[in-house]
C-alpha cells in the first residue's frame, strides 16, 4: 500500500513538471503574456541587485552549490528508496522560480527580425576593414604595449554602469540601475577549462566572470553579462548590447574591447564566404592587436580540454532549446551590427 502511494506520489509530481513544460511552451507563444514576464523582470531587478549587491563574493554561486549537493543528495536517496517525489518536488520549484524570473525572457521580441536582413560578402569586407582600424586606433590609446592589461577592474565595472545609461531608447527604454553587482566567480579556475569566460545568475541577478582570463576578454564578459542583468536573455542580442556599452564609453579598455570583439566576429564570418580576404584583413592589425590575440590563443590551448567540449555541446543544445542560433554561430550579432552601421550611415 504504501509503496502504491509512494508511485502515486511520485507520477503526480512527475505529471506537474509536465504541466509546467507544456503551459510555458504555450505562454513562449504568446507575445502579451511574455510581455508580462519581462515587467516581472524590471520591476524585481532593482530589489535584487540592492539586496545581493551586499555580499562581497558571488552568493549565487553558493546557491548553486547548495542546490546541486541537495540534488544530488536526493536522487541517491530517491533511487535508494525508489520513491523520487522529494526530488520531482525540487525540481518543479527549481523551473517554475526559474521560468518566471528569466526562462520567458527568451521569448521577448527580437530587436530585430533577422529573416529581413540581407548582407552582401562586400559590406561584410568594408565593414571588418573599417573594425580593424578602429581596432588598431584604439589599442595605441592604451598604455601596455606589449599584452593588455586592465588598469583598474573597479573603475571599468563603474565605466559600464554609466555607459548603459547611454543605451539608445530604441533598445533600451527601462531605468539602469547604478548598483556594482559584478562578481568574481567562485569556480576559478575549474571554468577555465569549460570554455566559460563568464555567466549570469538569474536567481540573484549577479554578474559572474572568470578573473583568470587573459584581459582583453574581460570589459566585454563584464558588458555582456551586464545585458543580461538589463534583461537581455538571447545570447547575441546580450553580445550586441554589450558591444554598444562598451562602444559608447569613454573609457578606452571598453571601446577596444568592443572593436577587438567586433573585429574577431566579421573575420570569423567572413572565413565562412571568403577565407582568402579573411587571411589577408588580419594582417592589417597591429603589432600590440596581434600581440593580444596570440595571449588569448595560448589561453585556450593551455586550459583546453574535452570539459571544454561537454560545456560548448550542452551550451548549444541550451541555446537552441530557447529557440537561438545556438553556440556555433554569430549571424545574428552580426546582422544587428550591420543594421547599426547602417542606420548610423
Amino acid at each position: 500500500m504504501v509503496k502504491i502511494l509512494k508511485n502515486k506520489q511520485s507520477l503526480f509530481w512527475a505529471g506537474l513538471l509536465f504541466a509546467q513544460f507544456l503551459l510555458f511552451y504555450i505562454f513562449s507563444k504568446n507575445e502579451i503574456i511574455v510581455h508580462q514576464f519581462t515587467a516581472i523582470f524590471h520591476l524585481k531587478k532593482e530589489f535584487q541587485n540592492e539586496l545581493f549587491s551586499h555580499f562581497i563574493f558571488s552568493f549565487g554561486d553558493i546557491f548553486y552549490i547548495i542546490f546541486i549537493f541537495f540534488l544530488l543528495l536526493f536522487l541517491f536517496k530517491s533511487i535508494k528508496s525508489r520513491n523520487f517525489s522529494v526530488l520531482l518536488i525540487i525540481l518543479n520549484i527549481f523551473y517554475f522560480i526559474y521560468q518566471i524570473s528569466w526562462g520567458m525572457l527568451y521569448f521577448q521580441k527580437p530587436l530585430y527580425d533577422k529573416n529581413k536582413v540581407e548582407i552582401s560578402t562586400k559590406e561584410l569586407e568594408k565593414l571588418t576593414l573599417k573594425y580593424i582600424a578602429l581596432t588598431n586606433q584604439e589599442r595605441k590609446k592604451i598604455e601596455t604595449k606589449h599584452i593588455f592589461k586592465i588598469k583598474n577592474i573597479e573603475v571599468l565595472k563603474s565605466s559600464i554602469l554609466h555607459s548603459q545609461k547611454r543605451l539608445p531608447k530604441e533598445y533600451y527604454p527601462f531605468k539602469t540601475s547604478n548598483i556594482d553587482i559584478f562578481k568574481t566567480s567562485l569556480f576559478n579556475p575549474l571554468i577555465s577549462y569549460t570554455g566559460i569566460l563568464g555567466y549570469y545568475n538569474p536567481f540573484t541577478t549577479e554578474a559572474q566572470y572568470n578573473a583568470e582570463l587573459p584581459n582583453t576578454y574581460i570589459p566585454f564578459t563584464l558588458s555582456h553579462e551586464s545585458a543580461h542583468q538589463l534583461g537581455f536573455a538571447r545570447e547575441q542580442e546580450a553580445n550586441f548590447i554589450g558591444f554598444l556599452i562598451c562602444k559608447n564609453s569613454n573609457n578606452s579598455e571598453l571601446k577596444y574591447s568592443a572593436y577587438l570583439y567586433a573585429t574577431k566576429t566579421l573575420v570569423n564570418a567572413l572565413r565562412n564566404t571568403n577565407p582568402e580576404f579573411a587571411a589577408q584583413a588580419t594582417l592589417f592589425l597591429s603589432q600590440e592587436v596581434k600581440n593580444d590575440l596570440k595571449n588569448e590563443q595560448l589561453f585556450k590551448e593551455k586550459n583546453d580540454s574535452f570539459i571544454a567540449e561537454i560545456f560548448y555541446f550542452a551550451n548549444d543544445i541550451f541555446l537552441k532549446s530557447n529557440q537561438q542560433e545556438g553556440s556555433i554561430t554569430y549571424s545574428y550579432f552580426i546582422d544587428l551590427l550591420v543594421l547599426y552601421e547602417r542606420r548610423k550611415a
